[in-house]
């Protein structure tokens, strides 16, 4: 059943409206009028219809059934990314939104290679958004991640430690088993991994991350690259709290 988001405004009375792109997508799957839909607030309610009206710029369709989102993980969890260059950016957006993160964030820090210009950042943020939103409808979630950039590890670490379990993956030195730190943090609701970007992080990054209140882990012996790392390590919370 194909999946639709809308602002919130655009659900009322009974009826959802579709506009702009989205509509004109709906034409592209040979949507017609009676066809069945699921349309989601982005606030985690899914709202399933029955397409009443379709044209280039316009989809309404009338609403039948209301239901909590059933793919939203039961831990809300902050991906925070050292940031790559390339396209490494878009593959740890679209597999953390498939995953379940309900934010992504990434952050410029003392090896990262990429170093944007202020010029291009906003249409950077702008493409990273529409490939969680993509991502989104194609694993049925309930919200859409927001995508943002944060210019240092300090903005990074500020968030990460106003969730329950902040994590910080580092590959050398003093470090705990990711599995064990999720064991051991007993029950928790939000959550946040960060990682480093090509070269990994500095020592006093680390040092840094550490007496802010992170805790430092390892996920073995093995060198993950920075698109990897997220990844992995969203896995691995997602299946030690039952939401995979």
């Amino acid at each position: 059943m194909a999946r639709f988001f809308a602002a919130a405004g655009n659900i009322a009375g009974g009826v959802a409206c579709i506009l702009g792109e989205d509509a004109a997508h709906a034409r592209v799957l040979r949507l017609r009028v009676g066809d069945q839909i699921v349309v989601c607030d982005g606030e985690g309610k899914d709202y399933y219809c029955h397409v009443t009206k379709l044209d280039k710029n316009e989809m309404q369709a009338e609403i039948f059934d209301t239901v909590i989102s059933p793919a939203e993980p039961t831990v809300r969890v902050s991906v925070l990314a050292g940031l790559p260059k390339g396209e490494r950016a878009d593959y740890i957006i679209q597999k953390s939104t498939e995953l379940g993160a309900t934010d992504i964030a990434f952050f410029l820090c003392e090896r990262c290679v990429a170093r944007p210009e202020t010029a291009i950042v906003g249409r950077k943020l702008t493409r990273w958004q529409r490939i969680a939103e993509e991502a989104a409808k194609q694993s049925g979630r309930g919200i859409i991640p927001k995508v943002r950039l944060i210019p240092n590890l300090a903005g990074a670490l500020d968030v990460a430690v106003k969730t329950e379990l902040p994590i910080f993956l580092y590959e050398t030195g003093d470090r705990q088993p990711l599995k064990a730190a999720i064991e051991n943090a007993g029950s928790f609701s939000s959550a946040a991994i960060i990682t480093g970007p090509e070269g990994g992080f500095e020592a006093y990054e680390a040092e840094l991350a550490v007496a802010a209140g992170l805790r430092c882990c390892s996920m073995g012996p093995r060198i993950y690259r920075c698109e990897t790392a997220p990844v992995a390590a969203l896995s691995v919370l997602m299946y030690a709290t039952d939401n995979m």
